[in-house]
């Protein structure tokens, strides 16, 4: 058996090495023939890899996805010639060390992500500041600053991001109907917030909120306090880059406050271990009075209440604030996934990739194509123009609609499709809380792209998804809310939080934020 040479090397040897690779084995960009005035352009012909996070989904039922009807349309639209691929991210590993890399590739996140491997630090892949600047005017002007910024590297830009105008996602869900029958309006404080949790239990509400494992997508009272634990909640305090959760005092609250709701038993006495499934059970089976969960799934959580019983309802609701009047979520950093332009793209075929985003960004015709799909099909429109779009229902057709809409919509605002959510109520009610209560909350933070090195050096200390805490952090926080450590020792945990590495952290952290190296402020405006 041949020895595997290490991922490392074979990044560092694609930078000098590399041979952008086709489907039909010749070298990728090759200049097409001069057009007559009366004649159509040649197709710009390229590969192009879809980043996927599953094994699953539509593109895992089509024997070949380049004769697939979406991408077909996709080609004719752009006057393309693609050679499709859908790759696992966790599988890139793979890819680099072949060498086996399309002229396209696309990635979860940005540049610093663990699945590019160091690649774009290594030459893989072509700045892009002047294709950008000549072939890319909507992009320019709609992608914002925060999102260029996190695919860049020494100053350069590297991806066309996918990206979030509005990185406020998630949101406190409340059952409605529950909250009519206490007689109490929705809460605007912690104090109003427990309150409410307490007279939902003597309605006999299983769970007054819903818990899950590592405060995952169940740390509103953090949220509140403004000590979520993650890697995008750094901030500047006696100029050093700290986490938030070295703010002391408020943390002790926000613990109070959990400890609390335990011991009356306003969450399940089990929320240190409840898995995603169980908890996505809970909810879809109305136990839950209030939780949190991403805004975009609104019209869904509505839907299965009604199937329940007609009378259930669900909203969203502002989060209850601290004493300081902060509260919501983290915000997601603000590029969801990165395209780059292999190096080895000759130049024209790379103004013609670089064209087909440009089109995506804002073009009608892309809008139509990617949320309703070929007219005649999946939508029809009336005498007034106005579509009319078949809804999928069974789950083959929401995983097409996921294709089209999701995965080849490589470069837009993802932050929620509007023309669609627009032709239904449920909709409306989603961009009405997107746009009167998202918009107004959600906790700023510094983040780094690409990752401290010293988070690697230290993966105890280190946030291992962007909305889990440090190993650490969230065991301690867990003993004290079921009183197996005081929590007046919160100090100490910092200390040792210190002791482990942290202060190799922290300095990392700070001289980055005073350097500009990847240092971003992830905010609202």
């Amino acid at each position: 058996m041949k020895k595997m040479i290490s991922l490392s090397l074979a990044v560092m040897m694609t930078a000098t090495a590399l041979t952008a690779c086709s489907s039909d084995g010749k070298v990728a960009g090759d200049a097409s023939p001069q057009p007559s005035a009366n004649t159509k352009p040649a197709p710009v012909k390229f590969s192009l890899l879809f980043p996927t996070t599953v094994s699953t989904g539509y593109h895992t039922k089509v024997p070949d996805l380049n004769k697939d009807k979406w991408v077909l349309k996709l080609e004719e639209l752009t006057n393309t010639d693609l050679d499709v691929r859908v790759v696992e991210d966790a599988k890139f590993g793979v890819m680099f060390a072949s060498n086996d890399i399309p002229d396209v590739v696309g990635s979860i996140g940005g540049p610093g992500s663990k699945s590019m491997s160091g690649s774009v630090e290594n030459g893989v892949f072509m700045p892009l500041d002047d294709l950008l600047k000549q072939y890319g005017p909507n992009l320019m002007k709609n992608v914002p600053k925060a999102a260029w910024e996190s695919v860049s590297y020494n100053g350069k830009i590297y991806g066309i991001p996918e990206y979030l105008s509005n990185p406020s996602r998630r949101a406190t869900y409340i059952r409605t109907d529950l909250l009519a029958k206490t007689g109490l309006q929705a809460p605007k404080t912690v104090e109003e917030f427990l309150n409410v949790l307490r007279e939902f239990k003597k309605l006999g509400v299983e769970s007054p909120y819903q818990m899950r494992e590592n405060f995952k997508y169940a740390d509103v009272l953090l949220g509140a306090y403004d000590v979520l634990p993650y890697k995008d909640q750094f901030e500047l305090v006696d100029g050093q880059v700290v986490p938030k959760f070295f703010d002391s005092e408020n943390v002790q609250k926000a613990l109070t406050a959990y400890k609390t709701m335990y011991e009356e038993g306003l969450i399940p006495k089990e929320f240190a271990t409840i898995s995603a499934t169980d908890y996505n059970k809970s909810l879809d089976a109305g136990k839950a009075g209030i939780w949190s969960q991403n805004a975009s799934g609104l019209p869904g959580s509505k839907t299965k209440l009604r199937a329940l019983n007609p009378d259930f309802k669900a909203d969203i609701i502002p989060s209850p604030k601290g004493p300081e009047g902060k509260g919501g979520y983290f915000l997601y950093s603000p590029v969801v996934r990165t395209f780059y332009i292999n190096k080895n793209v000759k130049p024209d075929t790379a103004a013609g990739i670089i064209k087909m985003f440009d089109w995506m960004m804002t073009s009608k015709d892309a809008e139509t194509f990617f949320t309703f799909g070929i007219e005649g099909d999946t939508y029809t429109k009336d005498s007034s123009g106005a579509i009319n779009y078949k809804f999928p229902v069974t789950k083959e057709e929401i995983d097409e609609e996921g294709f089209r809409s999701g995965t080849l919509w490589a470069v837009h605002d993802s932050t929620y499709n509007k023309p669609r959510l627009q032709l239904n109520d449920d909709g409306k009610t989603t961009l009405k809380a997107f746009d009167e209560v998202l918009s107004k909350e959600g906790l700023p933070g510094i983040g780094f792209y690409p990752d401290l090195s010293s988070f690697a050096k230290f993966p105890d200390l280190a946030a291992p998804q962007p909305d889990v805490g440090p190993k650490i952090i969230v065991d301690h926080m867990i003993k004290m809310i079921y009183g197996k450590e005081p929590i007046s020792d919160w100090p100490k945990v910092i200390e040792e939080y210190k002791a482990k590495g942290g202060t190799e952290i922290i300095k990392e952290a700070t001289e980055r934020w005073n350097k500009k190296q990847g240092a971003i402020m992830i905010d609202t405006k």
